[in-house]
Parts: C-alpha cells; structure tokens; sequence
C-alpha cells in the first residue's frame, strides 16, 4: 500500500498525565487496549483486538530496536525504550514503553506494555537516532517530497 508522504507528518500528542496500557498474547496479538491506546492509534477496541501489536509499528522504526525488544523479553527482563507509534490515519504518535512479561506462577502467559509521552527534544533525539540506526542497516528511509 502506498500512501502520501505527507500524511506521516501529522503528531498526535499523548497526555501528560495519562499511560496508554496494552496486553498481548505470547505472539504478539493484543488481547486488552485502555481507552487512550484506542483514542491516541485512531483504532476501536474491535480493531484493535486479536491484531498484531505491529498494527501501530511507523516505519521509521528501525527492525534492530524490535529485535532488542524481544531479545530482552526472552531473556525475562523487562525492556525499556523510545518508540514512534503508527496512527490509523497515517499520523504518528512517540512513546516511551515499558514493556515485561505477565508470570502466573512462575509461567509467563503474556505481555504488558506501559507508554507515556517523551519531550520534544527526546523525540528529536531519537528520531536522529533512528534515522542513523536505519540508514546503517540498509533499512529503507522515509523521504519527503516538497512540490
């Protein structure tokens, strides 16, 4: 699917005073959403449920900082790290997530994940960051055409 570039420009800011909140299953697929997770994605609850948490994965996401998500969650520790988050509109919105596995009785059944706003000079940061990150690795980089 191709889409204007122009409509990744457009931020949608979380609350400072609010956590958005999801659980996934061990594969991935998210099985509860808080209200603000649906208002700050642009998805309904019914969207959201059942889908992968990629559903919200923006391109400009390096593949290396998922790959260290999941490494850390295998290793059973809790991950801690800026994301860029992909709105159903196309827009974006930049987190900073907590992400752990959910023991019952010593085995992991799911995972839970705890995002709040960052500051714009953390988004800024990281979005150099992951540009870099990206470009290094060959992933494709995202451009903007003016005309």
């Amino acid at each position: 699917m191709e889409y204007n570039e122009s409509e990744f420009l457009i931020e949608t800011k979380v609350p400072s005073d609010e956590v958005i909140i999801s659980r996934t299953d061990l594969k991935g697929n998210i099985t509860y959403a808080n209200e603000l997770f649906c208002e700050i994605s642009g998805y309904t609850l019914e969207e959201l449920l059942t889908k992968s948490h990629n559903v919200v994965r923006h391109p400009d996401m390096p593949h290396s900082i998922y790959k260290d998500l999941w490494q850390t969650l295998k290793d059973e520790k809790q991950w801690v790290g800026v994301v860029k988050n992909l709105r159903k509109d196309r827009g974006f919105y930049w987190v900073k997530a907590i992400v752990s596995g959910v023991y019952k009785d010593g085995e992991l059944v799911e995972y839970k994940s705890l995002r709040a706003p960052i500051s714009y000079g953390e988004k800024l940061q990281h979005q150099k960051l992951y540009d870099k990150i990206r470009k290094e690795n060959g992933e494709k980089s995202r451009r903007v055409v003016y005309e």
